[in-house]
């Protein structure tokens, strides 16, 4: 764990050691992820089968590769009660808020005389991948799921992998809550590759969104440009902002609550004090002892944590805009204030009793977020990521005869004398 203070000559260099580290990481799976795309493309299901049963252990036909209604009927009823309670409580949130971005059509008449306008549509077909196996995130399929549904898209397909045939009931309860009723047993790349060419069992789709491991990743990269994708997301990461009128032990644990997610997640605190951010460090060894997943977080924490103290929080929110953190937690007084300054970030997560985890279940915006200092650039999965715009302009000959010479002239002025003459053929037309 990397401990930095801004007062130190040496700070400028290890921030900058700091940032460079999360630039991303370079895969070593493109080739292997480039053979299966190319097998998928030429020998569809045959190829598709051949990778489930290589890489799951699990045999398929055309008959069995999609998980039947009464199938997904018998898995989610398995669900404990008080769980089925928590997604459709988690489900109903995350439904309203995206349904709170659906925008607004757009048409106006200007100066000129001509009707401009903007429709939003829905594409028509999304592809959700969800982990399968040992990582079960019903969470995922809500995030992904019901922005997709909000906006109005027809046809959601989701593949999970099901190794040893196994199926998760938390995850097929969540695409239950959800409405998604087409599921696939596949995973891996091959399935990316699938939902994005098609296969004689799978429709190819138009977007393909939600995690996966770098196999996954890659795949999604390489698709990218037939099919639209969410994003190539990165380990997880928080930021949290935080004064000594925190408990140590509050801070800890949200600092862990990002390091359990795997060996490569990062989890930085910019404290103004250094007597608490000691505390902070002796909390988070102290929660290690016992931590199921203390291994995994322990590594993260020794390898990507860090402890930065700051003269004051002005220079703590030049710190985060410069990280453009996935999550940034604003633990002080007055967080909005704070917040006022803060020009990029995934998701804020305001005051002392506001952690993360709650945006990661039950707030209500998405947790699909940018990772990898791509917050200065990129937003969180949203009602948009399911919509396109579509303009229109109308015009009869009055408005032509106000814009036409204007179009005439730049026509010209670029050499394009079809396009000059499309325009002046029809002023001519009606002695302009």
């Amino acid at each position: 764990m990397k401990q930095l203070d801004t007062r130190h000559a040496s700070f400028a260099a290890q921030f900058d050691a700091l940032l460079q580290a999360r630039t991303g990481v370079e895969t070593s799976v493109a080739e292997p992820v480039r053979d299966i795309i190319a097998a998928i493309r030429t020998r569809g299901d045959d190829a598709l089968f051949d990778y489930t049963t290589r890489f799951d252990r699990l045999t398929l036909n055309a008959g069995t590769v999609r998980i039947a209604q009464d199938e997904i009927a018998r898995e989610a009823a398995k669900v404990a009660p008080d769980l089925m309670t928590a997604l459709h409580q988690a489900a109903g949130r995350i439904e309203s808020f995206h349904r709170a971005q659906v925008p607004d059509d757009l048409s106006y008449t200007d100066d000129a005389g001509l009707t401009l306008g903007m429709r939003w549509n829905a594409l028509d077909a999304v592809g959700l991948y969800v982990p399968g196996g040992k990582a079960a995130y019903p969470s995922s399929v809500l995030m992904n799921a019901l922005p997709a549904k909000v906006a109005g898209v027809s046809r959601i397909a989701m593949c999970v992998p099901c190794p040893d045939g196994v199926l998760n009931p938390l995850v097929l309860a969540a695409a239950q809550v959800c409405g998604v009723s087409e599921i696939y047993r596949v995973g891996g790349a091959q399935a990316v590759a699938a939902l994005a060419y098609g296969t004689a069992s799978i429709a190819p789709v138009d977007r393909i969104v939600g995690p996966g491991n770098a196999y996954v990743a890659e795949a999604k990269r390489q698709v990218f440009g037939h099919v639209g994708i969410d994003s190539i997301a990165g380990p997880s990461e928080v930021l949290v902002i935080a004064d000594s009128r925190n408990t140590p032990r509050f801070v800890a644990l949200d600092l862990l609550a990002q390091a359990e997610h795997d060996e490569l997640a990062q989890a930085v605190l910019v404290t103004d004090d250094e007597t608490f951010a000691q505390k902070v460090i002796d909390a988070v060894e102290l929660e290690l002892r016992t931590l199921p997943r203390a291994k995994i977080a322990q590594r993260a924490w020794a390898d990507h944590g860090a402890v930065i103290v700051v003269r004051d929080w002005n220079e703590a929110a030049e710190i985060a805009n410069r990280l453009a953190p996935e999550h940034l937690e604003i633990m002080l007084d007055d967080p909005q204030a704070f917040a006022a300054k803060v020009r990029h970030a995934g998701a804020m997560f305001l005051g002392r009793y506001c952690p993360e985890a709650v945006g990661d279940y039950v707030g209500g915006p998405n947790h699909v977020l940018p990772t990898s200092r791509t917050a200065r650039f990129a937003s969180g999965l949203s009602v948009f990521d399911f919509l396109k715009r579509t303009t229109s302009i109308a015009t009869g000959p009055e408005g032509l005869k106000q814009v036409g010479p204007t179009g005439v002239a730049l026509a010209k002025a670029e050499g394009l004398d079809a396009h000059a003459l499309s325009l002046s053929t029809r002023l001519e037309a009606l002695g302009a």
